[in-house]
């Protein structure tokens, strides 16, 4: 079988060696080269053409974000960024270049004498075997960050009459990029609560949720417990939880994970089908898997109103195929129209 080119690009001569200790280490791996700058890694994409590229955050001279746009504007190459979950300012490059087209972010591994390492290392590995075989495409490079976000719209803070109370939002892979779009053309005022899960990596829950706050006109939190949620605000589930609607409440529960995952979209979506019904909304981005399927399924059984990202947008249609195969998807639209819809949508208007 052939193996996956590996490019690592980390400043630090000790995580550097680290990392090319762990990659090396894996047979499904060949590592092609491992350099301290951005530029060295820039000026060996044409000659290297690696499958994947583990990206460090805080280089010297060109940093992780703007080496992200650089490669998705010259050849697009799937990219897992690998940063420290300690520093704000680091984070939020992190998730700047998730915006920018990077597909996954991982905490840099501690090391080999540490108790974490083992877990940490294999799922590096894993995301960067996931992560080679992914389509990405070429992006102009934009250094403002507004990656074609979808044209807000004014909305009436108003509940409409046919009673849509709540949307819930599932998406994985390249989610981030997603829902800046989603959620920016949704616009400032929307008159319902929104549930996301995004699948990401348990460390930077925190700065994924300070992070989009600041990219969307959304107020963004992590979930609590007993919570009634309000109009303008987006609730996460806290790290390992499974988050639910019951009797228009966040509940909070730690059931076994679905499909490996906790929390799962498709758990919290089936809260909504049997809390609201008809009255719910749900949507499915971009991820791999099959994550909120089954939730798509229940929502549409119960006469809710469902979406689905297309697949011309996703960066993975994973998680939109799989709630597409089992008809539970209601209008399958490009990412730039899902705001927009669903603001007609709540808004009264049904086609």
């Amino acid at each position: 079988m052939k193996k996956i080119k590996v490019l690592i690009v980390e400043d630090s001569l000790v995580v550097r060696e680290l990392l090319k200790h762990i990659i090396g280490s894996d047979s499904r791996f060949d590592l092609v080269a491992a350099v301290e700058s951005a530029e060295e890694g820039l000026a060996l994409l044409d000659s290297l053409q690696p499958d994947v590229i583990s990206l460090d955050i805080r280089l010297p001279g060109m940093n992780g974000l703007d080496a992200t746009l650089q490669i998705m504007a010259r050849r697009p190459t799937p990219i897992v960024v690998v940063a420290a979950n300690v520093d704000d300012d680091e984070l939020n490059i992190a998730m700047n270049a998730l915006r920018a087209g990077a597909l996954a972010v991982v905490e840099k591994p501690v090391g080999v004498t540490n108790v974490a390492f083992e877990g940490m290392a294999s799922r590096l590995c894993t995301q960067l075997a996931i992560m080679s075989q992914v389509r990405v495409v070429r992006q102009g490079i934009n250094r403002g960050l507004s990656f074609g976000t979808a044209e807000q719209v004014e909305v009436r803070p108003r509940r409409p009459a046919d009673g849509y109370a709540m949307v819930g939002i599932v998406s994985s892979t390249g989610g981030p990029q997603a829902l800046t779009q989603v959620l920016g053309g949704m616009g400032p005022g929307f008159p319902l609560p929104v549930l996301l899960v995004q699948h990401i990596t348990a460390s930077f829950l925190e700065g994924f949720v300070s992070w989009l706050a600041g990219v969307t006109p959304f107020a963004v939190k992590i979930a609590a417990a007993g919570e009634v949620p309000v109009p303008g605000t987006v609730y996460v589930p806290p790290v390992d939880r499974h988050m639910v609607l019951k009797d228009g409440r966040l509940a909070l529960v730690d059931d076994p994970p679905v499909q490996s995952q906790r929390p799962s979209g498709s758990v919290l979506l089936a809260s909504m089908a049997r809390d609201l019904g008809r009255r719910a909304i749900g949507v499915v981005l971009t991820g791999m898997g099959s994550d909120g399927a089954d939730g798509m399924a229940a929502l549409h059984k119960a006469g809710a109103h469902t979406i689905a990202e297309h697949e011309s947008t996703c960066v993975v249609y994973g998680m939109p195929a799989a709630a597409a195969k089992l008809g539970a998807v209601k209008e399958m639209l490009p990412l730039p129209d899902i705001g927009p819809r669903l603001i007609r949508l709540v808004s009264g208007e049904k086609s």
